[in-house]
């Protein structure tokens, strides 16, 4: 009787359901476990094997499953969600170190800048080029204050040629209606030609406004770009030759000589970048002085003779100093290149 308990025992089989699970019951919670971690570690069909003495026999009934042939088994293929992940890793990873390279980066920079600002630390210092740089940024700031008036100027009196015309519009109106008044067509005629020599002057205003903002709102303005990336090297440069300095006093062991050469190659890159920088402020402001002394003396040379032409009345002059500096009239308000744009 036993016998034949124990036997069907060891030859029960799980029963299945139509949907393919099986019935969960409490003794089989150990074979559950076991079938888990089986399908997490994902092995080979190939390799896997069925036991017929059902779960705890022997392994003599152990039938190989690579000796089954049929079109269900076949190898699987590479997960494609796996390269994916893998590859957003792979740049997680690469925006992690920029991250923090630039946070290392700010944080030393912004220690030294403190330093400087409450006089604890040095800084490298180029007399001549800092100079020359002040004088840069005095000489825009009173170029702006000429840009400023200049334009206020053109307002004006573009204002006052709109009012001539108007003027010696009305004047020839009431000459016609009024023919014993003789002074009404004089003096339409003569604003009309007051009107003619304002728009010439005004082309030559317009001009020389126009050559100004030029040179201050996009030459000056480039070159003070780079003073600004210079001024960012030479603060990190001497962030990092700060922390080479305190690193160079600090003990020698293992750790700290690997930081030291980590510390003497960040110092040599900026010092190179430095270099660089300052060398290129040096060559822009040279050249910016020589474009400013040539500009600038065809422009005051400009402005100085059709002003003076214009108020002493003198229309031939007035004409020929616009094509001399071959200035093309427009109408008044119109954008014009200046000559630092069409050169």
């Amino acid at each position: 009787m036993t016998d034949r308990l124990m036997s069907k025992a060891a030859t029960m089989e799980i029963p299945i359901h139509g949907n393919g699970d099986s019935r969960r019951l409490p003794e089989d919670d150990g074979l559950e476990q076991d079938l888990q971690q089986v399908m997490v570690s994902g092995p080979n069909l190939n390799e896997t094997s069925i036991v017929s003495g059902g779960y705890g026999g022997t392994a003599e009934g152990i039938i190989p499953t690579s000796s089954i042939q049929g079109p269900s088994l076949h190898q699987p293929h590479p997960n494609p969600a796996l390269t994916g992940e893998e590859a957003t890793r792979g740049i997680a990873v690469e925006k992690f170190d920029v991250v923090k390279k630039w946070g290392i980066n700010t944080y030393k920079c912004t220690k030294q800048l403190l330093s400087e600002r409450f006089g604890r630390g040095s800084r490298t210092v180029d007399l001549e080029l800092e100079t020359q740089i002040e004088l840069l940024r005095d000489t825009k700031r009173k170029y702006e204050c000429v840009l400023g008036l200049a334009r206020a100027l053109t307002g004006h009196f573009y204002s006052l040629v709109q009012t001539q015309h108007a003027l010696a519009d009305a004047f020839s109106d009431l000459s016609q209606k009024s023919p014993e008044l003789q002074e009404f067509g004089y003096n339409a005629e003569t604003q009309k030609l007051l009107c003619k020599n304002g728009e010439t002057l005004l082309g030559a205003v317009n001009f020389f406004v126009s050559s100004i903002n030029t040179l201050v709102n996009k030459t000056m303005e480039d070159t003070l770009m780079t003073v600004k990336h210079y001024e960012t090297a030479r603060l990190e440069y001497d962030a990092y030759r700060t922390d080479l300095e305190e690193l160079n006093l600090g003990p020698r062991d293992a750790s700290t000589l690997c930081r030291l050469d980590a510390a003497q190659a960040n110092f040599q890159a900026h010092r190179l970048k430095y270099e660089k920088l300052r060398g290129d402020v040096a060559v822009k402001l040279k050249f910016l002085e020589e474009n400013k002394v040539k500009v600038m003396h065809k422009q005051l040379l400009l402005f100085h003779n059709a002003i003076s032409a214009y108020f002493a009345g003198n229309q031939q002059q007035l004409e020929q100093s616009l094509k001399q500096f071959s200035v093309k009239l427009k109408s008044p308000g119109a954008d014009k290149p200046s000559w630092l744009e069409e050169q």
